[in-house]
């Protein structure tokens, strides 16, 4: 995918190869398949689970299948419409400009840095492009698509990872917990760890060992709460023209901030953190000191791999540092 506004087109994919199609599909057949067995039983239960197993899977096999690979080229005179199902014919459309009536830029519900653009043409169709992957360059992107269509009135979306801002944020500014929230989870987890105890007093039944052992474990989980639930409120980036600001909490709740420069960095690269390469990609960034740094979520690989990008150019990195 290339939507940077360096070539003269730009090109928008959504969907994945057939090579990336096959390897999902035979992994959701695999986890289906190890439920067979149970189809030869006598067990009702188990006849049930592995029937609905491999409903699941063949119905994970078939969606991943079918669904199409989408290419939209955006020329200066026309948009180039491409849609093709896995061993399927291609199906291709023409919009010329001139049916172009208004461009809107409606952001992802699910991802912050996710943008497409949403054409309305003369007829009424509106027509979605794929996601736009250089997030560091949308407001450049929209401008110009809005220009050489003659599209008035077009409001650039608000991007936070936008290289014509000059700070960069990724994640969102962090604030210690409430005190009365940590309370009342401590409290909780010190009330469910001594329920089972208390329950067998009120029965007039000698507690057992795990009843016992429950009560320190609950303790323990209270302590754990009160004096380190901050840590998990997550970071806050500010990519600056020179620096990288990552601010994070200290378990009582304090600002701890950590600054990097071109000069710190050792590698950067982009690697997923979860199950989904569309949705679940961050920026690693490991220094000479042997510290590692992990962004908050970005998006896709695409995305992820933009704004590694900028954070090179940015901090002045040398070339055999970059890894994305």
């Amino acid at each position: 995918m290339d939507d940077t506004t360096s070539h003269s087109d730009i090109r928008l994919r959504e969907g994945a190869s057939i090579a990336q199609r096959l390897v999902m599909s035979g992994f959701a057949a695999a986890v289906a398949l190890c439920f067979t067995p149970g189809l030869f039983t006598r067990d009702i239960l188990e006849i049930v689970i592995s029937v609905v197993a491999l409903l699941v899977g063949a119905g994970f096999v078939v969606g991943i299948m079918i669904a199409p690979a989408v290419v939209w080229i955006i020329t200066p005179s026309e948009i180039l419409i491409g849609q093709q199902r896995p061993f399927g014919k291609l199906r291709t459309r023409v919009v010329p400009k001139d049916d172009i009536r208004e461009l809107q830029v409606p952001g992802s519900k699910r991802v912050k840095a996710r943008f497409q653009l949403a054409f309305t043409l003369a007829s009424g169709e509106r027509l979605t492009s794929p996601p736009i992957s250089d997030v560091t360059h949308v407001h450049d992107t929209v401008t110009r698509i809005a220009t050489q269509f003659g599209v008035p009135n077009v409001e650039a979306p608000r991007n936070p990872l936008d290289a014509s801002n000059r700070e960069m944020h990724l994640g969102e500014p962090i604030e210690p917990f409430p005190a009365r929230d940590i309370y009342i989870v401590a409290l909780i987890a010190v009330v469910v760890s001594a329920v089972p105890y208390a329950y067998k007093l009120w029965r007039g039944l000698p507690p057992g060992p795990i009843d016992i052992a429950l009560l320190p474990v609950g303790a323990i989980a209270a302590f754990v709460v009160y004096r380190y639930a901050n840590l998990v409120t997550g970071a806050f980036w500010i990519i600056r023209p020179a620096d990288i600001r990552i601010e994070r909490l200290w378990g009582d709740g304090s600002l701890r901030a950590d600054h990097i420069e071109g000069r710190d960095v050792k590698t950067i690269s982009v690697e997923r953190r979860g199950r989904s390469e569309d949705e679940h990609c961050i920026v690693v960034i490991r220094l000479h000191s042997r510290r590692r740094f992990r962004s908050p979520r970005i998006g896709s690989r695409a995305e992820a791999r933009a704004v590694a990008v900028e954070i090179v150019r940015r901090l002045g990195i040398a070339a055999e540092s970059n890894k994305i």
